[in-house]
């Protein structure tokens, strides 16, 4: 499957024009971009620790994979918090943030986790994923939250005011009857037509009194035009960083949408895994239906099949072997259950879009040295896929 599918010859920025998510098409774009494929599974264990690892290895890396439960000293303010904190360092280096919280429940219970209790995960995360065991109307239940939320969003609004006369050859007769109609255009920007005032024509000594055939006194047109800007309350661009004055924006694209994604658990790396392959067919299934919010997959392979499938992939359990060694050798497990592969096996052959290390770059000397390392492995392992 992983070997005759169109996506794997495809490079990412292709990929991202036929996209069906809005996460995700940015995503791919973000890839190429920054020639990364790189996920940091930030798996520390204090507030600190995390924050000054995402501003080190920031600049390699296209997502952070968090566990927010494992951090002691997690601020849950949500303006000023440690959320809110990733949040703007995802802004300045260019990543997206990935709670792995593997949600599995009810439909009622994900929802209030998913967007309420303590840590409000869908605020300060682009991306979670979920294990559907609970059954596929999970995942639904889940895409209703997020689209609610998305609603709610606060906007703060921007009004221009400007009063202008224009000069008569911006008119003709055939829009003379539209100048004083409503202009309405969509969000971010809406301008509105508001007035339209006639005035007596003064005249001047010596000037003549010219009337049309109905006896009507020609006019001078005043037109006010208000232009309202929405912007999202949290946009950078509306706010400050917390500690360093005006908050930069990683140049050479947008921001991310507002649009959250979900990743589905279909796979996993530890020995003795009991994810059969039907209930991974089933993730694939519940993926099809939601192609609004399920982004793609946790898995150790390609599970593209369909031809209009297009989902991402994401896999743990990359390693590199020590600077100096083979880099295609064999890498020994964690003696905990923990598998590794190399990112030329995971990309290159099993075709995954996203190698997600944790160890191999957390433990080492450098840890922004070695995030590079496997940013070039793992770029070199999907240009050698395109041929």
């Amino acid at each position: 499957m992983a070997s005759r599918h169109p996506t794997l010859t495809q490079p990412f920025a292709e990929r991202a024009k036929t996209a069906t998510h809005p996460l995700t098409r940015y995503l791919f774009r973000l890839m190429d971009l920054k020639a990364s494929n790189l996920c940091l599974s930030a798996d520390v264990t204090t507030a600190r620790d995390l924050l000054s690892l995402a501003d080190k290895v920031g600049p390699s890396i296209v997502v952070l994979k968090t566990h927010y439960d494992l951090i002691s000293g997690w601020d849950y303010n949500p303006q000023t918090g440690t959320g809110a904190k990733l949040a703007a360092l995802a802004r300045k280096h260019g990543f997206l943030i990935f709670e792995d919280r593997k949600f599995v429940d009810i439909g009622k219970t994900v929802q209030m986790q998913y967007t309420a209790g303590t840590a409000r995960i869908i605020d300060w995360a682009h991306i979670t994923n979920a294990n559907i065991d609970a059954g596929k109307d999970m995942v639904r239940a889940m895409a209703e939250a997020a689209a609610k939320w998305k609603e709610r969003i606060p906007y703060e609004v921007r009004t221009s005011v400007t009063v202008g006369t224009p000069v008569s050859e911006q008119f003709d007769d055939e829009d003379a009857d539209s100048a004083a109609a409503e202009r309405v255009q969509v969000n971010p920007t809406q301008q509105r037509r508001l007035d339209v005032t006639s005035a007596p024509q003064r005249l001047e000594p010596g000037e003549q009194d010219n009337r049309d055939a109905d006896g009507r006194k020609g006019s001078i047109v005043s037109i006010t035009t208000v232009t309202q800007s929405f912007e999202p309350a949290d946009s950078p661009r509306l706010t400050k960083t917390h500690d360093q004055g005006e908050e930069t924006v990683f140049p050479g694209i947008e921001e991310p949408p507002l649009d959250r994604g979900l990743l589905l658990l279909a796979q996993m790396s530890s020995k003795g895994c009991l994810m059969t392959p039907d209930y991974t067919r089933a993730c694939v299934e519940a993926a099809r239906e939601h192609r609004d919010f399920v982004m793609g997959f946790v898995a150790q392979e390609s599970l593209n099949s369909a031809p209009e499938d297009n989902f991402i992939h994401m896999t743990p359990g990359c390693k590199l072997p020590p600077p100096g060694e083979d880099e295609n050798g064999e890498v020994p497990g964690d003696g905990l259950g923990q598998q590794y592969n190399t990112p030329a096996k995971l990309v290159g052959l099993c075709g995954t879009d996203i190698v997600i290390v944790g160890r191999g770059i957390i433990q080492a000397a450098d840890p922004p040295i070695e995030a590079e390392r496997y940013r070039r492995r793992a770029w070199k392992a999907y240009l050698a896929r395109l041929g």
